[in-house]
């Protein structure tokens, strides 16, 4: 194993920084060859496998292009559930977690009518169906590609969730689909400018879907209007609207909702301090 640790470290030189290039390791030494961390620690001087090297190996070459490391094994992690990924679908971000975990403790126990927007690889609805076991759950998505992932994740994790194809700016159309009051409605929808992708890594611009990350510079609350305005239709009163949301519209999106008539509005920061969480009252 220290052979191939040294193989992996020397290749990945230059293209991650150290710091991922060990996390990438764990990673690759766990999924291929089923040595968990601890494992890793104690005993290094085992020997791999012709079979499982030459999987690293191929996986490295990959790793060298850009391609992240959840595409290339097709599993990414969310709150502990190990979910199916691919090109169709963006990869489960930590601040997404963050806000499934605010929702969990703030209504743990509840048996909700919950609708996520975009819902991508599933990974909201199905942790809040997983952990919220009286919840019904419901979940959207535009490109049926996604909402094939997702199907199989809620699958794999044993959870019931309604999957529908609409196109959220349809607004109308999609309400028609969704006749039911919901008591809270989730989305962490396209929120990235296009002028930021100068500033993002050529692994998420060269590998992970467009259409589910940017939004054009004159027009950054596209997404959140309409879902919004679908909120006064399907919310109940008294209902919950919750967004992620790009940090640098922390006030618009504030504002819109406002002007919307939605009350007793939070801004909320991540973990690194930034804006990220909005929650509205219908």
């Amino acid at each position: 194993m220290i052979e191939t640790v040294a193989f992996i470290h020397h290749a990945l030189e230059g293209h991650y920084a150290p710091h991922e290039i060990k996390s990438l390791t764990r990673i690759l030494l766990e999924q291929v060859c089923g040595i968990s961390p601890h494992q890793q620690i104690l005993h290094k001087d085992n020997e791999l496998s012709v079979t499982e090297k030459e999987q690293i190996h191929r996986f490295v070459k990959r790793l060298q292009t850009g391609e992240p490391i959840q595409y290339l094994l097709g599993r990414a992690e969310f709150l502990g559930l190990s979910l199916r990924v691919n090109p169709a679908v963006l990869i489960p971000r930590p601040e997404t977690e963050e806000l499934v975990d605010r929702i969990l403790r703030t209504e743990k126990g509840k048996a909700l009518r919950i609708l996520d927007i975009g819902t991508g690889s599933g990974c909201i609805a199905i942790a809040l169906a997983k952990f919220l076991p009286e919840s019904r759950v419901t979940a959207l998505d535009l490109s049926p590609e996604a909402l094939d992932i997702a199907r199989s994740n809620a699958t794999e994790q044993q959870v019931t969730i309604r999957f529908i194809q609409a196109d959220i700016l349809r607004t109308k159309e999609t309400e028609a689909l969704l006749s039911q009051p919901f008591d809270l409605i989730i989305s962490n929808p396209p929120y990235v400018l296009e002028s930021e992708k100068a500033m993002m890594e050529p692994n998420v611009l060269d590998y992970e879907p467009a259409t589910a990350l940017f939004v054009p510079d004159n027009d950054p609350l596209l997404f959140y209007r309409s879902i919004a305005e679908t909120g006064l239709s399907l919310l109940r009163p008294g209902g919950s609207l919750y967004f992620e949301i790009n940090a640098r519209c922390g006030a618009i999106t504030l504002d819109m909702l406002r002007r919307k008539s939605y009350s007793s509005i939070e801004l909320s920061q991540d973990l690194s301090g930034k804006d990220r969480f909005i929650k509205a009252i219908r």
